[in-house]
């Protein structure tokens, strides 16, 4: 993987991230990942909704998203590492299984074979039921990774919606639900 990969050209907005955690239940989570939280916008609007007993494991690849998260974020642990690796990282901390994945990745700058195997490790921490929550940008649509990627989630997941497009945010995007 790519360390110093990264798709925005700027940070999410709190229009965006608000849409990202829109109805999920994160007081009642046993787990949630956060996949390439970078400085931690998303991280802004998840934190004060989790439950005091959920465990929320963020996982930042690049070294210059892990600096900025730990600036904004200094009590919060943060796993650096690929989240290729996650079922590993999950065995690490404990959790069997999580509720959310919470996906701010660059899927449309990403190869096909990187796209799978995050998918399929996605599918080895998931529980049935849960969520993956994950966002592109209006552009991407239009860009062959990016096709592949909407082609790709049916295999992974029982159940996929897509919000309107958020213009708020820059670029304009919108957010994927797939249920596992």
């Amino acid at each position: 993987m790519n360390t110093g990969m990264v798709g925005a050209i700027a940070p999410s907005s709190r229009y965006l991230a608000a849409e990202m955690i829109r109805g999920l239940d994160l007081q009642h989570a046993k787990a949630v990942l956060e996949y390439g939280p970078g400085s931690g916008v998303f991280t802004d609007a998840i934190l004060p909704r989790l439950g005091k007993d959920t465990k929320y494991l963020p996982i930042e690849l690049n070294e210059e998203m892990v600096a900025a998260f730990k600036k904004r974020h200094p009590n919060v642990p943060l796993v650096h590492d690929s989240v290729e690796n996650a079922r590993k990282i999950c065995d690490d901390h404990g959790i069997d299984q999580v509720d959310y994945i919470i996906c701010g990745l660059p899927w449309a700058s990403f190869p096909e074979a990187l796209q799978v195997r995050i998918l399929e490790g996605v599918t080895k921490v998931l529980k049935p039921g849960g969520t993956l929550v994950t966002f592109g940008y209006h552009v991407g649509t239009l860009m062959p990774a990016g096709k592949r990627f909407a082609r790709l989630l049916p295999r992974y997941f029982s159940s996929m919606s897509r919000t309107p497009v958020i213009w708020r945010n820059i670029p304009p995007a919108f957010v994927l639900r797939g249920t596992r």
